[in-house]
């Protein structure tokens, strides 16, 4: 029985409020989640990109600071989507520090 077998198993023999406690958890545990954007040590120096497509999402940041529109930027990377950059920008939001580090070493480099 796979995982998820098993917790539907488990699911529908709890309680409701059993059930909201399980949510409370689920939606905890997935605070730090950003569709989309992935970190892998072999992809990109393990700073954060974009899922198919490798791209870190620093240099969609950087090149949003340096003025360039959304549409520029997916007209540039015709592999993105207008999602791609909302979840992006949504990782900046909440990783400002790391993103900030990450294009003051590449403008040093």
């Amino acid at each position: 029985m796979s995982k998820l077998e098993e917790a539907e198993r488990l699911l529908l023999e709890m309680t409701n409020s059993e059930k909201a406690q399980l949510l409370q958890l689920v939606v905890r545990d997935l605070g730090e989640a950003f569709p989309g954007i992935e970190t892998d040590p072999t992809v990109s120096g393990g700073e954060a990109y974009i899922v198919r497509t490798r791209i870190p999402v620093w240099v969609l940041e950087q090149s949003r600071r340096l003025g360039t529109s959304e549409a520029e930027i997916l007209r540039s990377y015709p592999s993105l989507r207008a999602a791609d950059l909302a979840n992006a920008w949504a990782y900046v939001r909440a990783h400002r520090e790391e993103i900030n580090k990450q294009i003051e070493e590449n403008e040093a480099a």
